[in-house]
């Protein structure tokens, strides 16, 4: 018997020698192909207010010019700059406006009191902070004194010009864009109390694993926490996603394949994380081919070797299917780059991620891995990066610490001082 299974490791251990490894980009270029035909089409009307993380569905237009009309930078005096040849210059000063109020044409050889906002009067070309002017008192109750201006102002010093921020009618967010909350501020800046937007994915999620136990119940012998649950789950809602949380599956071929069926019927797409080896107990590799169809793939990443893809069949088409690795920082760092363009294709969004940002390393890493890698690291408190000490896929102490992850190429060492690609983990969500 110990025979047969040590010939069995061999046969396993010498294919998964042969098993040739996939690039990220090949795996990506294959994960949006399988996508075509399954971009969600529903498109939603919601408030502004209630928009952050929706993907637009069409391009937002400002219906008016931002700032509507000239206004004035600070709080100080406008004035007609020919008035002030020479620096001391007092001027009667003839109305006060206030932000929100329009105040009356400028009477030559006059200043205006004026807010920060404020439009500007006409007749009025420059404003002077109030810094550099000296307020003289009025001499009778009901008037308003007099200014010294103590520098001689250019015509639109201190001028925020009628729509210098956004013309009128320009494409202020496009579509596929992900709001943010400063796009949302955009938004309604232009005058957009609704914005168009995707249908939300909705994404069914399980564990498979008799291993597996909830926080607050009693950890038997052998067993561990769901941690990958709670991730996962809060990757998707940080990505606007439905989340039909299915829980976990017991390790039984029966069950794997009743809890695909049920995740199909509703969802745009099923992801599950780990249980796609060839261990007697992973039934999630039969039950895959059993209800749909299913590509296992190696890709040369690390953390994040193993990759699964497919589709579930359901009444009327098929639902895609994502398996990811068990280990947490390889399913988390997965989904970050191999899932998330996924989403944003479903989206119609378009699928790239961010642009890596270069920065400096602040540490040494001498013995690179063949596979391209993804590490841990965060800023440190001279601008550098620094990394994780253990880089374990196992380690989910370090994302927690970490602000991000190094892209760096196979085979690449990296000295202290080298500049590297960094993807700040809020960006791999945008």
């Amino acid at each position: 018997m110990q025979r047969v299974i040590d010939t069995h490791t061999t046969l396993q251990a010498q294919a998964s020698r042969a098993a040739p490894l996939m690039s990220l980009d090949e795996a990506i270029e294959g994960l949006l192909e399988g996508t075509r035909g399954h971009v969600i089409t529903e498109r939603e009307t919601v408030s502004t207010f209630d928009a952050l993380h929706r993907v637009l569905a069409q391009d937002v237009h400002s219906a008016l010019a931002v700032p509507p009309s000239d206004n004035s930078e600070m709080d100080g005096y406008a004035m007609h700059a020919v008035d002030v040849a020479v620096a001391d210059t007092v001027l009667p000063v003839s109305q006060r406006i206030a932000a929100g109020q329009v105040g009356q044409p400028l009477q030559p050889g006059t200043a205006a009191r004026i807010f920060t906002g404020a439009p500007i009067p006409p007749g009025a070309d420059a404003v002077v902070m109030q810094e550099l002017c000296e307020a003289i008192a009025p001499a009778r109750e009901g008037e308003f004194g007099s200014v010294r201006v103590r520098t001689v102002p250019t015509p639109g010093l201190s001028i925020r010009r009628r729509g210098e921020d956004v013309p009128f009618d320009a494409v202020v967010l496009r579509r596929g864009s992900r709001i943010t909350p400063q796009a949302m501020g955009l938004a309604a800046a232009v005058g957009a109390a609704t914005l168009q937007v995707c249908r939300r994915p909705r994404v069914a999620l399980f564990s498979t694993g008799d291993e597996l136990a909830m926080p607050g119940e009693p950890l038997r012998p052998g067993a561990i926490y769901n941690s990958n649950r709670f991730t996962l789950r809060g990757l998707l809602q940080a990505a606007g996603c439905t989340v039909v949380d299915l829980g976990i599956v017991p390790d039984k071929l029966d069950a794997t394949r009743d809890a695909l069926r049920r995740a199909a019927a509703g969802a745009d797409l099923v992801l599950t994380c780990g249980g796609v080896s060839v261990g007697e107990e992973d039934h999630l590799k039969p039950a895959l081919r059993a209800e749909g169809r299913l590509d296992l793939w190696s890709i040369a990443v690390k953390p994040g070797k193993p990759l699964a893809f497919g589709a579930v069949r359901r009444s009327g088409g098929e639902t895609l299917y994502v398996g990811l690795p068990g280990n947490p920082v390889s399913s988390t760092v997965t989904f970050l780059v191999a899932v998330m363009p996924v989403l944003r294709a479903l989206c119609g969004a378009p699928p790239q991620g961010p642009r890596p940002i270069a920065m400096t390393a602040g540490f040494d890493w001498p013995a690179p891995v063949s596979r391209r890698e993804f590490l841990r690291a965060r800023i440190a408190a001279d601008g550098r990066l620094e990394i994780y000490t253990n880089q374990g896929s196992g380690v989910l102490t370090s994302l927690v610490w970490a602000d991000g992850l190094i892209d760096n190429p196979p085979g690449q060492k990296i000295a202290r001082g080298d500049r590297v690609q960094f993807l700040p983990l809020p960006m791999l969500l945008s």
